[in-house]
C-alpha cells in the first residue's frame, strides 16, 4: 500500500508527481504575491483536515486497490485497438507507402494528434457524464466533494474510471492505428520524463492547482483556447456544472457553447445540492450510493409507468 500511494508521487504519468506538486505550490506563492489576497484558507488545517479532504485520502487509498483488481484487467489495450484499426485499413485500402512526411514531422503530427484527439474525447464523456441521467449518478461522487485538494482529482467512481480507461485505449488506439497504416515504425511521441510534451507542460502550469481553493486563471484571451485551474474550479461551482467540460483545451467548450471565462465567476461554492451532501459522507457512500439511486429512480418510473398504465385501463373501460 506504501508502494501504491510513493508510486504516484515518482511517476511523471501521475497527476500528483513530486515536480507537478513543486510547480503548482510556486504558481500559488506567485498568485498569492502579485493579487496580495489572503492565504489564510490555503494554509489552514480547516482545509487539509476537513471531513471531505479526510474522506479523500482514505479513498484514494483504497479505489487505487479497486482499479488494479477490477478496473484494469476489465479494460482492453490501446495496442489491440490500434493492431485492430491498422488491419481494417489495410484490408480495406490496401499497402499506402509515405514519401512525403520526414521523420521528425511524423512525431510531431503524431504527439499533437495523441493530445488533441485524446482531449476531445475527454471532453464528450465528461459532458455525457453530466448529461446522462445514468451516467451522472456516478459522476456525482466526484462533486461531492465540499473542498478541493489535489487528491480530489482521485475521488472517482470506478464505474467511471471504467469509462474513462475505455475511452483512452479507443481514442489512443484509434490514432496509432492510423499513423501504423500511413507511416509504419516510424511513429514516436515528443517526450519528457516518458510524458506526452503537451501533457508535461499542462501538467507544470497547474493542473494540480484545478482541484484546490488558488483562483488561478489565465488571461482571458488564453482562456478561450487553454483552460485554467480556475475554469476547472468553476466547473465544480454547482451553479456551472454544465461549463468547462475539457481537459486542457478550451476550443471543445467554446465551439459547444459551454465555455465560461473565469472573469465572469466571482464566488465559488463547491459540492451537490444542499439536501445530497449528506449521501456521499463516507466510503460506503461513495462506492454504492450511485447503485442505490438508480434503484430507486427504477423503482420510481416503474411506479410512474404502472400508474399511467392503471389510468389508461381505467379510462378504457
Amino acid at each position: 500500500m506504501e508502494y501504491l500511494a510513493l508510486d504516484f508521487v515518482i511517476n511523471p504519468n501521475k497527476r500528483v508527481f513530486w515536480l507537478y506538486i513543486v510547480s503548482s505550490i510556486i504558481l500559488a506563492i506567485v498568485y498569492f504575491y502579485y493579487t496580495k489576497k489572503s492565504s489564510k484558507l490555503i494554509l489552514s488545517s480547516k482545509l487539509w483536515l476537513h471531513p471531505s479532504a479526510r474522506l479523500d485520502y482514505y479513498y484514494f487509498i483504497l479505489a487505487n486497490i479497486v482499479n488494479i483488481l477490477l478496473v484494469v484487467p476489465l479494460v482492453f489495450s490501446a495496442k489491440s485497438v490500434a493492431l485492430s484499426t491498422n488491419k481494417f485499413l489495410y484490408q480495406n485500402f490496401g499497402y499506402f507507402e509515405n514519401a512525403i512526411f520526414s521523420y521528425s514531422h511524423i512525431v510531431l503530427l503524431y504527439t499533437i494528434s495523441i493530445f488533441v484527439f485524446s482531449d476531445f474525447t475527454r471532453y464528450w464523456l465528461h459532458r455525457f457524464l453530466h448529461t446522462i441521467p445514468f451516467l451522472w449518478e456516478f459522476h456525482k461522487v466526484h462533486h461531492s466533494a465540499r473542498v478541493l485538494t489535489p487528491i480530489t482529482f482521485y475521488r472517482v467512481h470506478f464505474v467511471e474510471n471504467f469509462l474513462f480507461g475505455l475511452r483512452y485505449s479507443l481514442s489512443v488506439g484509434f490514432i496509432t492505428g492510423i499513423f501504423i497504416y500511413f507511416f509504419g515504425a516510424k511513429i514516436n511521441l515528443y517526450m519528457i520524463f516518458g510524458v506526452n510534451i503537451f501533457l508535461f507542460i499542462f501538467s507544470i502550469f497547474g493542473s494540480n492547482l484545478r482541484h484546490s481553493h488558488v483562483p488561478f486563471a489565465y488571461f482571458s484571451f488564453v482562456e478561450k483556447w487553454f483552460l485554467s485551474p480556475k475554469q476547472h474550479q468553476i466547473h465544480h461551482d454547482k451553479k456551472h456544472f454544465d461549463k468547462n467540460y475539457g481537459g486542457y483545451i478550451a476550443i471543445w467548450d467554446r465551439i459547444f457553447g459551454t465555455l465560461k471565462i473565469s472573469k465572469d465567476v466571482k464566488v465559488l461554492k463547491f459540492g451537490i445540492r444542499k439536501n445530497q451532501m449528506s449521501e456521499y459522507l463516507t466510503i460506503k457512500d461513495l462506492y454504492f450510493r450511485p447503485f442505490v439511486n438508480l434503484i430507486k429512480k427504477g423503482k420510481f418510473y416503474e411506479n410512474i409507468k404502472t400508474n399511467f398504465t392503471n389510468k389508461l385501463n381505467i379510462n378504457k373501460s
